[in-house]
């Protein structure tokens, strides 16, 4: 369903005054050299001076401002319209009201709005055309084209500043949303897609460059037991826990992230041995760890760690990362192990 927002009317109220106030300049100098009567000064003042306030009223008060701010648009260009015989097609300010209308329904944002209103447009030029005779008139006098400027100048910068704002509060929303796809909204640490992406690269590294690299994966032991104990608030708690933890215990320069679950995963620009001291220091301090009003409760990880493979992709990194930590769950968990050999364990 499309967006259809309330609050239409009150962006658009400020253009449709600005629009049908300056506009009022040209089509008032040209009612003046054609001597019009006072039915023509009359529709000026109600088209240009009464009816924003009216449509602004109306829009506000209807049961769906945005399909009555739409109609408002389609009797924009109607009145429009109406005006370009009334002043015997004169060239340039008719150009100009067409041009403004259109311009304003653009920037209201309501998808093919100006083609819609188009025919509206050239509905009201046809009958009130056989009203007036269809008199022409092209030329513009100096006064004219004086009287234009303002409408030229000052809407068109008007249109563009509120496109210019616009356009910067959809690059801020899509800022936003790039640290939304980039972390996880419960632990603060990035994203799978996020972080695959970072390890990928350093992964390329190490094989392109002999970058050292190694791979931590781990999870919370028993941590089903947590939640079918505790709650699944406190496993969040505990997620969040262990997430700073990992913050606060590994370099800033390592690639943390969460996999799904109670998985973690951390990719260090370090060779094994060193990741090995790094993920040793991480579980004992996630060890340490307490749960103010959660009596009892403690928790544990085990910890798969990898070198980075010399060939083959991330899949085969994970995967012997997730076979050392296999060998860590089934060896009796808390622990860090690497493929086929035991690393470190709880006591050693």
């Amino acid at each position: 369903m499309a967006f259809r927002p309330r609050y239409l009317p009150r962006l658009t109220y400020p253009f449709r005054v600005l629009g049908m106030g300056l506009a009022a300049l040209p089509i008032g100098v040209v009612l003046h050299d054609l001597q019009a009567g006072w039915p023509a000064w009359a529709w000026l003042v109600l088209t240009c001076g009464l009816w924003p306030h009216l449509a602004f009223l109306w829009a506000r008060r209807s049961a769906d401002p945005y399909a009555a701010e739409a109609r408002n648009f389609l009797i924009d260009s109607v009145f429009a319209g109406s005006w370009v015989p009334m002043m015997h097609f004169n060239l340039l300010p008719s150009a100009v009201l067409v041009t403004v209308v259109t311009a304003d329904k653009v920037n209201s944002g309501i998808p093919g709005l100006w083609l819609r209103a188009l025919p509206a447009m050239v509905l009201a030029m046809l009958v009130v055309g056989l009203v007036t005779g269809f008199e022409v008139d092209l030329a513009s006098r100096t006064a004219v084209v004086l009287a234009c400027l303002p409408i030229m100048a000052i809407h068109t910068l008007a249109v563009s500043a509120n496109i210019y704002r616009l356009m910067r509060r959809v690059q801020a929303q899509n800022r936003q949303l790039e640290e939304i796809t980039r972390r996880d909204t419960l632990t603060g640490v990035d994203s799978r897609g996020h972080w695959e992406d970072q390890a990928r690269r350093l992964l390329q590294r190490h094989q392109d460059e002999g970058v050292p690299a190694s791979l931590l994966l781990l999870d919370i032991d028993h941590f089903k037991a947590i939640n079918d104990r505790h709650g699944h608030g406190v496993g969040d708690d505990v997620l969040r826990a262990l997430a700073r933890c990992m913050g606060d215990n590994l370099p800033d320069t390592g690639i943390q992230g969460r996999l799904g679950g109670d998985e973690f995963v951390v990719a260090l620009e370090l060779p094994a041995a060193q990741a090995l001291g790094l993920a040793e220091r991480l579980r004992t301090a996630v060890q340490s760890l307490s749960f103010p009003g959660q009596a009892g409760l403690s928790i544990s990880i085990s910890v798969g760690l990898a070198p980075a493979p010399a060939a083959g992709g991330l899949r085969t990194w994970l995967e012997a990362a997730d076979a050392a930590l296999y060998r860590a769950k089934h060896a009796g968990r808390n622990r860090t192990e690497q493929p086929g050999t035991l690393s470190a364990e709880a006591g050693a």
